[in-house]
């Protein structure tokens, strides 16, 4: 077998379900060639190999690399001083009604320029690489008006050229209702729904279209016309969904086979039977949870009781979930919504990647998927999930190309 790459002394936790926990391989060895996992088992099975390259990773364990699948990572501006306001007793919703919140990060972004919003996303995403991440969904829903959201996904789109990750853009159209339309709403839905999304769909800036389904933002009947309007256009759909109001979100996102419903703390057993009967994964946001000091959880005992597949991702935004680290995000996921580490990594890999509809190229370590990988210096997987704060990241592959940290190679064919 030729191949570009292989890589041994290390073991995989290939994250693939119903075998051993984390779908761990110890002593394994991966081959990779045109960029794709060509074989993936036990070091002792290892068919003869002529490699260019051979890797010796010094047992550390391998995962595939990391999805976070709900970012807002392209922004102006900042929102700490709504952080202060939070810890003096505001709530997400008094900020919004007095003109904070998300309308100030449209102040920013509109004042922005492409470079600056560039030079700003591209600072966050380094915490996000560093911690693993390969995949990343990126989100507009910050500019409001046709100019600015075009602009959030060009910018969004060169992350994806230039930024040494994976890139899948959404349209957000419907997150806020700008100052400009306040007193008349119904104009901004139609400019969303029938102007910027053909626009920004002919420039072949959208992945996937978004809402946020709040009393403080759209209406079921508000969010069911743009998800009629990606219908034709051929585009999945995503939901803020039931986050600080159970608003019949995740129905909504089952009735439109939404490849994801987002937060959801306060959907109810009817809601979580639909999304496991339309296959809607589940992501989870423990990020925005603890910045907002919510109180109640997701439903994951529900969600675990109905089958469905459970996400986790950094909502990494300015105003709710400054998170920059994947890692962080995981051990949130553990301590406030009680998921296992088993759990919480299969969330930020396997099921992030049905939150993305790309669970047949990346999300676990499996012959024919993209070779989408992350080594880590820890003596168990679980460790991704138990630290804070702590550098564990050895090194990171994608398409098959190591993109940092030094790797130990050997010359030649490997001492077996």
């Amino acid at each position: 077998m030729k191949a570009d790459r292989l890589l041994i002394d290390c073991h995989a936790a290939t994250m693939v379900p119903g075998g051993a926990a984390y779908g761990a391989i110890r002593d394994a060895a991966v081959v990779i060639a045109d960029g794709r996992i060509a074989w993936i088992g036990p070091r002792a099975d290892l068919p003869s190999v002529e490699a260019v390259e051979t890797e010796r990773l010094g047992g550390r364990w391998l995962t595939p690399g990391l999805i976070d699948c709900h970012t807002h990572l392209v922004f102006g501006g900042d929102r700490s001083g709504e952080f202060e306001q939070r810890l003096g007793g505001a709530t997400y919703e008094d900020i919004a009604r007095a003109g904070g919140g998300i309308v100030a990060s449209v102040k920013a972004t509109r004042a922005a320029s492409e470079d600056e919003l560039y030079a700003s996303a591209m600072d966050r995403l380094q915490g996000l690489k560093a911690t693993g991440v390969t995949t990343v969904e990126i989100k507009s829903g910050y500019g409001l008006d046709q100019d600015s959201e075009l602009k959030m996904l060009r910018v969004a789109r060169r992350i994806g050229r230039e930024g040494g990750v994976r890139v899948r853009t959404t349209y957000l159209g419907l997150h806020a209702v700008p100052p400009e339309h306040r007193a008349n709403r119904a104009a901004y839905v139609d400019l969303a729904v029938d102007h910027i999304l053909p626009a920004a769909q002919a420039e072949g800036l959208v992945d996937a279209v978004d809402a946020y389904c709040e009393p403080i933002a759209f209406s079921i009947e508000e969010v069911a016309r743009l998800f009629d309007k990606a219908r034709t256009l051929g585009l999945p759909v995503k939901l803020h969904a039931d986050q600080l109001s159970n608003g019949g979100g995740a129905a909504l996102a089952a009735r439109y086979g939404a490849v994801s419903a987002d937060h959801i703390e306060h959907a109810t057993e009817d809601g979580i039977k639909a999304m496991a009967r339309a296959g809607v994964t589940a992501v989870l946001l423990p990020g925005a949870f603890l910045m907002l000091r919510e109180t109640q959880a997701p439903p994951v005992g529900l969600l675990r009781a109905h089958g469905v597949r459970m996400a986790v991702a950094t909502d990494c935004n300015p105003g709710t979930s400054p998170v920059a680290s994947m890692t962080d995000a995981l051990n949130l996921a553990c301590v406030q919504f009680r998921l296992t580490p088993e759990e919480a990594l299969a969330g930020a890999t396997r099921e992030a990647a049905w939150a993305l509809g790309l669970q047949d190229q990346i999300g676990t370590l499996a012959v024919g998927k993209v070779a989408d990988l992350a080594a880590w210096d820890v003596q168990r997987p679980a460790e991704l999930a138990y630290w804070l704060g702590k550098p564990m990241l050895h090194g990171r592959w994608r398409d098959g190309v190591r993109t940092s940290a030094d790797p130990a190679r050997i010359d030649g064919p490997p001492d077996f």
